[in-house]
């Protein structure tokens, strides 16, 4: 049964975890041939529990992966100088920040320390480390080159990390100026408009088709506010059930790669993401066909999965790998080119990294490339829009002053 103990080591300091024992006096024997004197042993709270307090208190994808690449790098380093593993986990167990991550490397250090390998302890942490990250972990402990490994996951994360922030920070800017604009919108049809409408009533003017459609429109959201929001939601909660149904992830991933200009940089992104994956998991000399299975479960585009699952057919065939990445599609054809000769020359895994590393460079151009082009765009379409609400406002009143001066002449 798993036991939480609180106990201190020989300096004196204060010392947690959880213990798998019989019994609280086996759990307490057990700790004391470690070298700890405990202080108390109770039962540990359900897993249960801890997954549904795990999910209140869930971190973003980002600040995962944020995590998983620093501990990476910080364990190369403690590892290299050679620390061991217990006492490097334990020294980043005292730099995580509370909360879910801290209570992470309090059960890797625990389950280290009572002899599981670090890859099974890492098991039940699939939020943090994926199956690629335990596999490569798993080789390292088996091969005796664990530092080598870690030294590896370390630039495989932060590549990911920089790949991540890259597209966010780019995406950050444009998405706030359609919040602005929308939000504009908004108030131009709950506040500005309607003080228009009371005008144009006591001038008793006829009104242009175009400036007598924005009032009606700005009426409607005025009283059907509700309704509007209702079908939004309704509208957006469709659309979101229908994409997760297989049909629609793969109209809609079929639908980003046919974009102009996003599809291209979605392309660019997915194949470097998987030549990346491929090529350490090889260079690891991980079984290709394992290899591809956990690419495959790694890319969040279906179109590739079927690619890779072409892949994976060929092989369990004994043909080449490379004939399934001949898609001009999905693949460049410089790129398949490239892993054609991989497999020919033998240094496949080589190539792939060198092919990940020039990808990465040019994606970071291409990312930089399609926010200088989105973002005035943005601004030309709010622009645009601002402008022909002023024209419509304002139209009538030139109207009446046009007539003002006629009558006067």
């Amino acid at each position: 049964m798993k036991l939480a103990y609180k106990a201190y080591d020989g300096l004196g300091k204060s010392v947690t975890g959880i213990v798998d024992a019989g019994d609280a006096a086996g759990a307490a024997e057990m700790l004391r041939r470690k070298g700890l004197f405990v202080a108390e042993v109770k039962a540990s709270i359900p897993t249960e529990g801890k997954k549904a307090h795990g999910r209140k208190r869930r971190s973003s994808g980002g600040q995962r992966l944020k995590d998983v690449a620093w501990f990476s790098r910080q364990l190369y380093v403690l590892v290299s100088s050679g620390t061991q593993l217990a006492d490097a986990l334990h020294a980043l167990e005292r730099q995580a920040r509370p909360g879910p991550w801290r209570q992470t490397m309090t059960s890797l250090r625990t389950r280290v320390e009572e002899g599981t390998s670090l890859a099974a302890a890492m098991e039940s942490h699939g939020t943090y480390f994926d199956p690629i990250y335990r596999n490569l972990v798993t080789a390292g402990e088996s091969s005796g080159h664990l530092v080598e490994m870690f030294d590896r996951l370390a630039g495989l994360k932060q590549k990911q990390l920089k790949v991540r922030n890259s597209v966010v920070g780019a995406l950050a800017y444009p998405c706030m100026l359609v919040t602005v604009g929308l939000s504009i919108f908004i108030m131009l049809l709950l506040f500005v408009i309607p003080r228009f409408a009371g005008l144009f009533k006591t001038m008793d003017v006829p009104l242009p088709s175009s400036t007598a459609l924005l009032l009606h429109v700005s009426d409607a959201f005025r009283g059907y506010w509700w309704l509007i929001l209702l079908a939004v939601a309704g509208g957006v909660g469709s659309l979101v059930a229908c994409l997760r149904t297989p049909r629609g992830r793969s109209i809609r991933d079929a639908a980003i790669l046919r974009m102009p200009y996003i599809g291209p940089v979605v392309k660019s992104l997915s194949t470097a993401r998987i030549i990346s994956l491929l090529g350490v998991l090889m260079q690891a000399r991980i079984p290709v066909l394992e290899a591809l299975r956990h690419v495959q479960q790694s890319t969040g585009n279906s179109r590739y999965q079927e690619l890779i699952s072409r892949a994976e057919d060929s092989v369990s065939k004994g043909e080449a790998m490379s004939a399934a990445f001949d898609d001009a599609s999905l693949i460049n054809p410089s790129v398949y080119e490239a892993i054609r000769s991989g497999e020919n020359s033998g240094e496949i895994d080589r190539l792939l990294l060198t092919i990940s590393a020039f990808l990465d460079e040019e994606n970071e151009v291409i990312v930089r490339s399609l926010t200088s082009i989105i973002e005035p765009l943005i601004l030309i379409v709010m622009g645009v829009l601002v402008g022909l609400i002023a024209i419509c406002m304002f139209m009538p009143l030139f109207d009446l002053a046009s007539m003002t001066q006629q009558g006067g002449g």
